[in-house]
């Protein structure tokens, strides 16, 4: 039992790891615009995830879920879901807004709770509501920093929230799952591209083969998270994965101050340190709750 639990801190630890390094990956794409690096990475994920089901022969599963025209919905909502919060994503680092997406990503548990409370009818105890009070507290703090909505933080986090919502309800394993969603997305990918040449521009076939290979391996990356995802939640409660969880947007965030040099005022400080107090309050009410089942 140790041994399954090592092997799913590990895999916790790839998974979220891979995401935290993100901004520094897609950085090296900074010529290449979003929406192209986006179509590559459905394509070459696409592509990628074939293999692996070809390899552990779990086609089959794919084949069911044509059977079931629910599914398809859903996972066709999910792809919508992920492949702009994807869009977004590469948008903010290629307009050095690498803090505001980190800040997201601290969001996102908080999002769920309350898609929890609102859609699934859910209960929340007091700690949760206090969890819930202090992102509050963060987020007015940050409208009144910016004087204005923080639209790329909230973006993120409602549509990864939300996806994970949709993607809990649909009963299908990462590696099935993953390849509908990015097949889904793939009609859209080759409208823009078809839409592109018309004026000239490649999206597919790019300048140089180190760009292309960047590309590539940007659907490989794709991929390999969300895997290693799955294999951690297999092995590890929920709590210890709501705790890996913040791995990814601590690794944004200190990418975008020490390596970008993006500026971090006192106000938006403050906005973390509650968003971060909340965290922690929720972290320590799922804690109480796996000590209590």
């Amino acid at each position: 039992m140790q041994k399954n639990a090592l092997a799913g801190v590990g895999f916790g630890l790839l998974a979220y790891g891979i995401w935290g390094f993100f901004p520094l990956y897609f950085h090296q794409l900074n010529h290449v615009a979003p929406m192209d690096i986006l179509a590559n990475r459905a394509l070459w994920a696409c592509v990628f995830v074939a293999l692996l089901l070809m390899l552990s022969r779990q086609w089959h599963k794919v084949r069911q879920i044509f059977g079931k025209p629910r599914q398809i919905a859903m996972l066709s909502l999910a792809a919508l879901l992920v492949g702009s919060n994807w869009l977004v994503f590469l948008w903010a680092v290629g307009n050095q807004q690498v803090v505001e997406s980190s800040l997201g990503y601290f969001l996102t548990p908080i999002v769920n709770v309350l898609l929890g409370l609102l859609v699934l009818k859910e209960r929340l105890n007091g700690k949760e509501w206090l969890a819930i009070g202090l992102a509050v507290a963060g987020l007015v703090n940050e409208i009144v920093t910016l004087g204005g909505l923080p639209w790329v933080s909230l973006f993120l986090a409602g549509t990864f929230g939300t996806y994970g919502l949709v993607r809990k309800q649909v009963p299908v394993d990462a590696q099935p799952g993953l390849w509908l969603e990015t097949l889904v997305m793939l009609p859209l990918c080759f409208a823009y591209a078809i839409w592109q040449a018309n004026s000239g521009h490649t999206v597919f076939v790019l300048d140089t083969p180190s760009t292309t290979l960047w590309l590539i391996g940007a659907g490989i990356l794709t991929a390999l998270p969300l895997i290693a995802f799955a294999a951690a939640t297999q092995r590890l409660n929920l709590a210890t994965v709501g705790m890996l969880m913040y791995i990814n947007p601590t690794m944004q965030f200190l990418t975008a101050i020490y390596i970008f040099g993006e500026p971090l005022q006192t106000g938006k400080l403050l906005s973390f340190a509650l968003i971060w107090l909340g965290l922690l309050v929720f972290s320590w009410s799922m804690w109480q709750k796996r000590q209590g089942a």
